[in-house]
């Protein structure tokens, strides 16, 4: 099928900054979610490999002298709180200034005019009805002969 291509212009003047808000909202919250669970699995993995002992026995032995018996590498619990708390702290600030952003937008596009997109639209020929003459009915057969039918018959419709 031949389709053919229409280049088409687009101004886009507004975004509605309720819009913004939620879709904003609903995507940095997932991406907060992931950047919890991927900080989680990474922690747990260098945990597993031993990797915050090896740091806190080194920093400890160049700062005896300074430190007593000060843990260095927080506990699990307490990376688990820190990384929950920014992950929410972040989506809610970059939700916020991504709307700040489109409300700005806004006011700017009523002076320059907004940006202008091109579209191609693509255009499907549609198809083509074809009417066919149809060739008559055959004549009808002539009516039976009812006589003799009685008169009081009574017909039941099912469905």
């Amino acid at each position: 099928m031949n389709t053919q291509v229409r280049r088409v212009r687009r101004i886009i003047r507004k975004f509605d900054p309720w819009t913004v808000l939620k879709v904003s909202f609903v995507f940095y919250l997932v991406g907060a979610l992931a950047l919890v669970l991927g900080s989680i699995i990474f922690w747990r993995m260098l945990n597993a490999a031993g990797i915050p002992e090896m740091i806190e026995t080194t920093l400890s032995s160049f700062l005896s002298e300074f430190l007593t018996a000060a843990t260095l590498i927080p506990s699990d619990d307490q990376m688990f709180r820190a990384a929950v708390f920014l992950a929410i702290a972040g989506a809610v600030l970059l939700t916020g200034l991504t709307t700040l952003m489109a409300v700005m937008y806004n006011l700017i596009s009523d002076v320059v005019g907004g940006i202008e997109v091109v579209v191609l639209e693509e255009i499907v020929p549609q198809q083509v009805q074809v009417s066919v003459p149809v060739a008559p009915a055959p004549a009808a057969k002539p009516a039976e002969d009812l006589t003799g039918v009685d008169d009081e018959t009574e017909v039941i419709w099912t469905s």
